[in-house]
């Protein structure tokens, strides 16, 4: 899908051992080296992180995350200890965070499962059930309800055609449908939404949209906001959203996390830890087209301190 560019490559010279020296030393005796801490876990990819944690425990005895976390605190102890997850433990976490206790944070449900794609999906459930020994969907089903949880409960299928091809016709046939169960009758008829929104490949549904403009002289988001309400507005704008321009999609999410009074910390973490190694180069571009202003100085407005060192070491 298009050409997009990580921040974070495999770090050529890497040596598991050298960089778990570098961090026991960090965290040996008063006051920790955070920039040393830095310096190695924002510049190495998640497989090499697990190497480090690996060769942390076996030269130490002790476990990497658990030594960091008893010397950091704050967003920097988050934005680490998010580094040390592989990305679908990260995910399942953060689904679990979402519909622990009182009340569902359905917008983290929906910014992890309307933007995966089919193989992180399958990883997250797994992560799901082997961090918290529980099942993913169980859960999704238990917090979530109506057409929303509908939405959410075909996502985790993973069963995306997640092939090149288009089908001309099949566009033509599905903006008719989406027309039909939408706009041309009251009462939304989303059961047609989730089939095409959840089982068609991107390439598939660009042409569906563009199909959908020309025939009823407005874009399928405009006809999502009028017709729907709610979570599952949210869902299916943001499925939209991811189709046709998923970069853009996680550049306005970091720009609303920064707007005005108070900074949403948990999205900034989310967003740069989970995209440094997809499309967090292609997502800084994005940034500066949208807003005019680059992302590394949104942030460093924005944050402080060693959290936003880390947060800039990822950008870069």
């Amino acid at each position: 899908m298009g050409n997009f560019h990580p921040t974070i490559r495999h770090h050529h010279d890497f040596d598991a051992e050298r960089d778990s020296k570098k961090l026991q030393k960090a965290c040996k005796g008063l006051g920790t080296d955070e920039k040393a801490i830095i310096e190695v876990l924002a510049n190495r990819t998640a497989d090499q992180r697990q190497q480090i944690k690996l060769k942390f425990k076996t030269m130490y005895g002790k476990d990497l995350e658990k030594v960091l976390k008893s010397d950091l605190s704050g967003n920097f102890e988050k934005t680490v200890l998010a580094l040390l997850d592989r990305p679908s433990e990260f995910d399942a976490r953060e689904l679990r965070k979402a519909m622990k206790g009182a009340g569902t944070n359905e917008s983290v449900l929906i910014q992890i499962l309307c933007t995966r794609a089919n193989p992180q999906i399958v990883a997250i459930k797994e992560a799901y059930k082997k961090l918290h020994d529980r099942d993913l969907e169980a859960d999704v089903q238990s917090e979530t309800s109506g057409y929303f949880r509908k939405i959410l409960i075909s996502l985790l299928q993973a069963n995306r055609d997640e092939g090149l091809d288009v089908n001309k016709d099949l566009a033509g046939q599905d903006a008719k449908a989406l027309y039909e169960a939408g706009e041309a009758r009251w009462g939304t008829d989303e059961s047609q939404f989730n089939v095409i929104l959840a089982t068609r490949n991107y390439m598939q549904l660009r042409a569906t949209f563009k199909a959908y403009e020309i025939l009823h002289g407005k874009s399928l988001e405009d006809a999502i906001k009028s017709e729907t309400s709610g979570d599952l507005k949210k869902a299916y704008s943001t499925i939209v959203q991811c189709v046709k321009d998923c970069q853009g999609y996680f550049a306005k999410k970091l720009y609303k996390a920064m707007k005005g009074a108070g900074t949403n910390e948990a999205v900034l973490i989310r967003v740069l830890v989970t995209r440094a190694e997809i499309d967090l180069e292609t997502i800084k571009q994005r940034y500066q087209e949208l807003y005019k202003k680059s992302l590394a100085d949104a942030i460093k407005s924005d944050t402080s301190g060693d959290f936003c060192r880390i947060l800039l070491a990822l950008l870069h």
